[in-house]
């Protein structure tokens, strides 16, 4: 008799500029921790651009979100308040004062969907990197030797992922997966999808993300 769970695939939709995104991954990871070896995960990460058309020189901050949401500066900086302290709790630092600018992330996408035919764990590790990158230490991630110092911080080849980045490899793969998510509705980050059939999106708490997990472990297999 077989006592392992079944394995469970979780496609996490995002962005590497959207703070909720951030902290979505802190708490789903936090419960897939508390969870253990109830539940097999298989993480992967999908592309998502909230800002497509973005320049390469990008838009300072908070004009881009005041213009964005029509909101004051003062409500920026409350808001980016609210999300400090939300990641805090989960342990994510957001550094607001650092980052000061909004770039393309298509370039970041694309690395991330190499690194994913190299080895899910180190897609995941460049996931977190470019998060922290960008959050943590107000880095441009549109910037390709940035991002090619990243890759190799995480055990990705260097040199690879700069031969990627000038190329313009997986690109149409890239373009063709955010078509995909889009053409099926997901409008909002991060979107969660649990077995291609289950949605939770937004930055939900742990115990949120551990219920999904624990009762769809649970279940037999399509």
């Amino acid at each position: 008799m077989n006592d392992q769970p079944r394995p469970l695939r979780i496609d996490f939709v995002s962005d590497v500029s959207c703070p909720w995104c951030a902290i979505g991954l802190q708490s789903l990871e936090q419960a897939i921790a508390r969870v253990g070896d109830a539940a097999r995960v298989e993480l992967h990460f999908q592309p998502f651009e909230l800002n497509p058309q973005l320049a390469p020189e990008g838009e300072d901050a908070v004009a881009h979100l005041r213009e964005k949401y029509g909101i004051s500066e003062a409500q920026v900086r409350q808001n980016g308040e609210a999300i400090r302290a939300r990641g805090a709790e989960l342990g994510f630092v957001f550094d607001m004062q650092r980052r000061r600018h909004v770039w393309n992330t298509f370039d970041a996408h694309r690395l991330l969907h190499w690194a994913e035919t190299q080895d899910l764990q180190l897609q995941r590790a460049l996931k977190h990197a470019l998060l922290r990158a960008y959050f943590s230490e107000g880095e441009n991630v549109s910037d390709r030797d940035v991002l090619a110092r990243i890759a190799s911080s995480v055990g990705l080849d260097a040199e690879r992922a700069r031969e990627v980045l000038a190329s313009g490899e997986y690109a149409e793969q890239v373009r063709e997966r955010e078509r995909f998510y889009t053409g099926n509705g997901i409008h909002a980050v991060p979107s969660v999808i649990f077995d291609q059939r289950h949605l939770v999106q937004g930055g939900q708490p742990v115990e949120q993300f551990e219920r999904v997990l624990r009762q769809l472990s649970a279940e037999p297999a399509a």
